[in-house]
């Protein structure tokens, strides 16, 4: 890899001397602005809009606003003495743990790598890190500017992630901070979470835009013209526990079953809103329904009434007079009610037939 930095780390009187470099790299496509007539390249020039003339790289300094168009100059040499001291050092200032630092911190990350003659003192500071769970908070200068870094093992290395101050760090105003969700909702959310989550495996997220960037640049190269595929239209979201249960609901059908949820773990409204089972009614010997007893393993006449309701219902209309008088007939010993249906209906629809 390329050496972007050379020092050492400094911690008591341990000196490590380090090289750094790029952990990332940017896979973006880089574009040229280019004339659209002749498809030449465009050139950025460097003009003085006062003298109208272009300005060559030994004549320009550096100036700070601090009003409309009224400038600071600093030299070179100015800028250099404002550097500290130990500009080639990495100054680890405490060692703490990795999860007091939000992320929102962290800006970008390096690599550090021993010199051939470190490698000792090297493995010897990862290893202290790794067995005592901290990270070092350290100060570095990088291109004339003062970073807080972050120095923690990773990989059996040593990684250095650059840091904002904490006046860099903006804060939002929160007045969602007063909602208060319903406890239905936020089991739902909880349910929802339990099922999405998962091991972190960074290989399994893909660009999509950049998959599809390449595919129309090797299809232009090529000649080809490019198909953009239609994108699938979502649907609108007009109710949050509706939305809630739909992605539950898409949430299991990928996982293939329940989604590795606990068992018996039902939504808390659809528990509410289940009626009790109603059960079978009792007969005599003979076959005849028995009167007197008319209730559901609750106790509720109403749920018995209900499904002996349902029953006529599902039998059709009543029919004519003599049906009616036929269904008045008892039911003989070798005939016996089917579950669901009245013993004079079945006994009806016999003698009809």
């Amino acid at each position: 890899m390329h050496t972007l930095w050379k020092g050492s780390i400094s911690f008591g009187l341990v000196n490590v001397p380090v090289k750094m470099h790029a952990a990332t790299e940017s896979k973006e496509f880089q574009f040229h602005y280019l004339h659209n007539v002749c498809q030449g390249r465009v050139r950025y020039v460097k003009q003085c809009p006062r003298c109208e003339t272009e300005v060559e790289n030994r004549n320009l300094v550096k100036g700070y606003e601090y009003e409309k168009d009224r400038y600071v100059i600093l030299t070179d040499e100015e800028l250099a003495s404002v550097q500290e001291p130990s500009a080639r050092s990495i100054d680890i200032l405490d060692f703490v743990d990795l999860k007091e630092i939000d992320p929102v911190y962290y800006q970008k990350s390096y690599y550090l790598s021993p010199e051939d003659t470190a490698t000792k003192a090297y493995r010897l500071l990862c290893l202290a890190m790794l067995e005592s769970g901290k990270v070092a908070l350290a100060h570095l200068t990088l291109r004339s500017k003062q970073y807080l870094a972050c120095l923690r093992v990773f990989e059996e290395g040593l990684v250095l992630e650059t840091m904002f101050y904490a006046d860099e760090i903006r804060h939002m105003e929160r007045p969602w901070r007063e909602i208060q969700p319903a406890e239905t909702e936020l089991t739902l959310a909880r349910q929802l979470v339990e099922q999405l989550a998962k091991p972190f495996e960074p290989g399994k997220y893909r660009d999509g835009m950049r998959d599809k960037l390449a595919a129309m640049i090797e299809q232009k190269m090529k000649g080809e013209s490019f198909r953009e595929p239609e994108a699938p239209r979502g649907g609108q979201v007009l109710d949050l526990m509706e939305a809630l249960r739909a992605s539950i609901a898409r949430a299991e059908e990928k996982q293939g079953g329940t989604g590795g949820g606990e068992p018996g773990h039902l939504d808390p409204l659809k528990e509410k809103k289940e009626r009790p089972t109603v059960q079978p009614l009792p007969r005599r010997e003979d076959g005849s329904v028995n009167p007197q007893v008319n209730t559901d393993v609750n106790g509720g006449a109403a749920e018995s009434a209900e499904a002996n309701e349902v029953g006529e219902r599902s039998n059709g209309p009543k029919g004519t007079d003599a049906q009616r008088a036929s269904a008045e007939a008892p039911m003989g010993p070798d005939e016996p009610a089917p579950s669901g249906l009245k013993p004079r209906k079945r006994a009806a629809k016999a003698k009809g037939a």
